[in-house]
């Protein structure tokens, strides 16, 4: 897999979540680049920023000033991280967000003495709410609904866990309990994550998909969202944009569109119930209204076809229908500048050699349309991905090359962009922003 291409999601089988809500706000910084392998005590920096009130003996999340500072530096990458303090006392861990994909995991491995981890690895050793999931328990049942995972049992009766993405990438383990800890006097109840201690990744995920064993979900937040910011490949750049758990401030100018969602009687093979999926209806290129179809990007009967709005993959994804069009609206305008006989990651075969501001400027804005006037706008500026060795493509695949069957809006085409998950009111919204400035 070549080192910029990321792409987490998982497919669930069967039906979509009953999500309960509480008020719950939080903020955090979310990077684009992935993590150093030193400590996480030497990683602490910048912020989350909270406000507790006390109400009958509880907490509850109202207003985020209060800052609770930290922040990593990190290499580059376009997975965004968002770096979590876990278990009791709290130990910082980067985490993918990815709103593909349900479960939640870390990855876990104690300490040997007097020795740093090889990576911010969390020590179950050294938390004080930590709990492992036997056997016995309801989620490590084979095919429950919403929750598909494998697992079995190990040798000490303990739930385990095997988890696989549609790039290729995997991580097992055991299936745990354990907090999210803000501070002393704010926490999340003990959630079912992942205590992965075999992976391809040296991070973890956290999953935000409508599946009842998500973070999302099993912190019972009413909404979240995010801020991606622009993609630097500068030398010594850290682009840092905002994650949101709860209200955020700008949602006011936010505009949004309904999420589509499916009965559980729909259990069509292709089709992802839990993700995110929305109503694409159209594609603009410098101007151009290409000739798609909207029926393209909704799910047909077999399920293909579904458009998604997913943090985890970097970039979009079309079915050949869709990806053919946009394809041949690229050839007819700088198709003597292509790269002949490229094909990035085996899915990208837009690509050039040549200076990428002017084929830029060549093929023009892009502009993804949803009904109500709602769109997606990638400036001429960004339409083009920096992926290796001077070589810049279109940031769209063939999602049919993956063997997805989906249309997938990916993080690249979400830079400078607020793009919020309204759980409660089943609804997606977008917001312009220079989301680099936002960071605190």
């Amino acid at each position: 897999m070549p080192p910029t291409l990321l792409f987490f999601f998982f497919f669930p089988l069967l039906s979509s979540a009953q999500l309960n809500h509480t008020s719950f706000s939080l903020s955090f910084p979310l990077t684009s680049l992935p993590l150093p392998t030193n400590t996480a005590s030497n990683m602490l920096r910048d912020s989350l920023i909270v406000y507790t009130n006390r109400t009958r003996n509880t907490t509850r999340l109202v207003s985020p000033s209060s800052p609770y500072n930290y922040r990593l530096t990190f290499n580059y990458s376009m997975a965004l991280i968002v770096n979590l303090p876990i278990g009791t006392p709290p130990q910082v861990q980067p985490m993918v967000l990815d709103t593909g994909s349900q479960l939640s995991w870390i990855q876990c491995h104690k300490k040997p003495p007097r020795l740093p981890p090889p990576t911010a690895s969390f020590d179950p050793s050294r938390s004080s709410t930590f709990s492992n999931l036997p056997c016995t328990h309801p989620v490590c049942k084979p095919r429950i609904p919403d929750f598909t995972l494998p697992t079995s049992c190990d040798q000490n009766r303990l739930c385990h866990y095997s988890y696989f993405y549609a790039d290729g990438t995997y991580a097992e383990g055991n299936l745990v309990r354990e907090k999210f800890t803000f501070s002393r006097s704010l926490f999340t109840p003990p959630l079912i994550l992942g205590c992965a201690t075999e992976s391809t990744d040296p991070r973890g995920i956290l999953g935000m998909n409508r599946g009842r064993l998500s973070f999302a979900s099993q912190s019972k937040i009413t909404k979240f969202s995010y801020c991606v910011p622009t993609r630097e490949t500068r030398p010594g750049s850290t682009p840092t944009g905002s994650f949101y758990l709860g209200h955020n401030p700008n949602s006011l100018r936010f505009r949004f569109i309904p999420m589509l969602t499916f009965a559980q009687s729909q259990r069509m093979p292709n089709l992802d119930p839990l993700a995110y999926t929305v109503a694409l209806q159209g594609i603009r290129i410098g101007g151009r209204k290409l000739n798609i179809s909207p029926a393209v990007f909704r799910a047909d009967a077999g399920g293909s076809g579904q458009t998604m709005v997913d943090s985890g993959s970097e970039f979009t994804y079309l079915v050949n229908e869709a990806y053919d069009k946009v394809r041949a609206e690229v050839v007819r305008t700088v198709g003597p500048r292509m790269k002949k006989d490229y094909v990035y990651g085996g899915i990208a075969d837009m690509c050039f050699d040549g200076n990428a501001i002017e084929i830029g400027r060549m093929i023009g804005d892009m502009v993804f349309e949803f009904e109500k006037g709602v769109e997606i706008v990638i400036p001429k500026e960004g339409v083009l991905a920096s992926v290796e060795g001077g070589v810049h493509c279109v940031g769209i695949g063939n999602s049919d090359k993956l063997g997805a069957a989906s249309n997938i809006i990916g993080n690249f085409h979400q830079q400078n962009l607020w793009v919020e998950f309204d759980l409660a009111n089943r609804r997606v919204g977008f917001g312009a922003a220079d989301c680099s400035r936002l960071a605190p």
